[in-house]
């Protein structure tokens, strides 16, 4: 199956030993950078992990902006924003901006969110549940609010005497991106949630990290949580063909900086540990000569069921070595995979 293949930074940055991204500065004009060597590449994606309170990228829309300023052809996503920290009108308006600046390229990952850096965070964003809710209970609220905003249609009673004219009727967020709604991605964790997914109409995005253990293999697991997706899909009576994207660090050991960084990373296994109280898997990470990795990834049955694969990238590296990671997959991988 051909499939589009991008890349999704963490956007770390740090001060340590051999880091190129010290600072936040650093890490937004390379993320961007990095995006217009990805497009030059012919990579189809440049999505951006968001996580508050910590040394990463938290504020996705004045990067995606930027992103699409720079770009003409490269999707631009988010794997993921944390719906439990998001006012949904500030957020259908912010990424109905940046779709018309990208002409439509955004692709945006949305879910529940991950274990944060502080206890409650979206407190101090001034939410909280509602009385008998819990914290996903909120963020699924805040999402299918989201979901219905992006449809575009008058809610809000105008003012008799308003500052400028109006059209008629009730009004709607501006500016409206027509489509939006339908490149809304959820970022499931486990086989129910994807079905939960497909029945609010949205993309199935799944990482390298799922929040339950059947024994099997991560992309065993991975691989069936994408066919209950795509059943529910069908069951739900959806009008348009969804979207399946995976995650997964790979690297093509070509040369001695590759071994020096990845090496130590052949013959990697699944993990199994406990995340929010749970257990989880956690997906093995790839590393090989370019002809062993490519049988490896052939046994890979999720990344096999997805039409979109996103290469997770160390970006502390710099955006030159990180480009060079891209093309690796590019041009030694991919084509014998028949992805490209």
């Amino acid at each position: 199956m051909t499939k589009k293949i991008g890349f999704l930074s963490f956007g770390h940055w740090s001060d340590g030993l051999g880091s190129q991204a010290r600072t936040a500065a650093d890490v937004l004009h390379q993320s961007i950078d990095l995006a217009v060597a990805a497009e030059e590449l012919g990579a189809d994606g440049a999505y951006f992990r968001v996580h508050h309170f910590a040394q990463q990228l938290g504020s996705p829309f004045p990067l995606l902006a930027a992103v699409g300023a720079r770009t003409s052809s490269i999707e631009i996503g988010t794997g993921v924003i944390d719906m439990r920290y998001v006012n949904p009108f500030g957020f259908v308006e912010d990424a109905g901006a940046a779709d018309l600046i990208s002409d439509g390229r955004l692709q945006l990952g949305i879910s529940r969110g991950s274990p944060e850096q502080v206890i409650d965070g979206w407190r101090y964003f001034g939410f909280a549940p509602a009385e008998g809710e819990t914290d996903a209970d909120m963020a699924r609220r805040h999402t299918e609010l989201t979901l219905e905003l992006l449809k575009g249609q008058g809610f809000a009673r105008p003012n008799p005497r308003p500052m400028f004219p109006n059209p008629p009727g009730l009004l709607r967020l501006e500016p409206h991106s027509e489509g939006l709604r339908e490149r809304i991605w959820w970022g499931a964790g486990s086989r129910a949630t994807a079905e939960w997914t497909a029945e609010q109409g949205m993309n199935l995005m799944s990482s390298t990290l799922l929040t339950e253990d059947t024994g099997v293999p991560f992309h065993q697991l991975q691989a069936e949580q994408i066919e209950r997706f795509r059943d529910a899909w069908k069951l739900a009576g959806h009008e348009w063909e969804p979207r399946v994207s995976v995650s997964r660090s790979i690297f093509a050991l070509t040369n001695d900086t590759d071994r020096a960084y990845f090496g130590r990373e052949r013959n990697g296994t699944d993990q199994v540990g406990h995340i929010d109280g749970g257990i989880a898997r956690f997906g093995k990470s790839y590393a090989d000569e370019p002809d062993k990795l490519v049988e490896q990834l052939r046994e890979d049955e999720a990344i096999a069921a997805a039409d979109t694969l996103l290469l997770t990238v160390p970006n502390q590296l710099g955006v030159e070595y990180n480009a060079h990671v891209i093309e690796s997959i590019l041009t030694h991988v991919a084509p014998a995979l028949g992805w490209r």
